[in-house]
């Protein structure tokens, strides 16, 4: 995206927001031959901008990662770096669009229950948004997992498939969720 001096973003523009999310998607492709994986997202906020009267939201996502973690309860410890994009994460910011970063580094730094602190720096400015690195700190909250499987039925079938590869205790169907995947969420206190 081609921007004036105007509305140019600048590195005092970046200022961390509260909230941020973490979730998990399990999902297959047989056309493409994806076998079922489950991969994690984390969302990073920051503060709107003003531009030409109007607020502008920003954010960081860092996703498509696969983390070795037998439960959603113990991300913490875990560390991910990559040296171009989608190999294995995809980052990108967005500032109007999504602005593509080549290199990641994640650290999944300390776990309280569904809040995870994530330490993200990205680099390599793929779509010239012209701040390089961008740098995240945040607690971020746990959203539940999502299950997009072809041959998934019904909810109990989804916990099931989700269970091969995380464990389910306390997660319970999101029967509010308006997303075509199964969300699993905590079940409330």
């Amino acid at each position: 995206m081609e921007t004036d001096d105007e509305d140019k973003l600048h590195i005092e523009d970046l200022v961390a927001a509260a909230g941020g999310e973490w979730y998990g998607f399990l999902f297959d492709n047989p056309s493409q031959q994806l076998p079922p994986t489950l991969t994690w997202c984390f969302n990073f906020p920051f503060e709107d901008v003003s531009r030409k009267d109007e607020d502008t939201p920003l954010s960081l996502a860092v996703g498509w990662l696969s983390i070795p973690a037998g439960s959603w309860r113990r991300l913490a410890g875990h560390h991910m770096t990559n040296a171009s994009f989608g190999k294995p994460a995809e980052a990108s910011f967005y500032y109007y669009l999504h602005h593509r970063f080549n290199t990641t580094t994640l650290d999944l730094v300390e776990q309280r229950g569904r809040s995870l602190r994530a330490v993200a720096t990205v680099s390599g400015d793929i779509d010239h948004l012209g701040i390089d690195p961008v740098h995240a700190d945040a607690w971020l909250t746990f959203t539940g997992i999502l299950v997009s499987l072809h041959d998934v039925t019904s909810p109990d079938v989804a916990l099931a498939r989700l269970n091969q590869f995380t464990d389910t205790d306390g997660l319970a169907l999101d029967t509010g969720g308006s997303e075509a995947a199964l969300r699993f969420t905590t079940r409330p206190d």
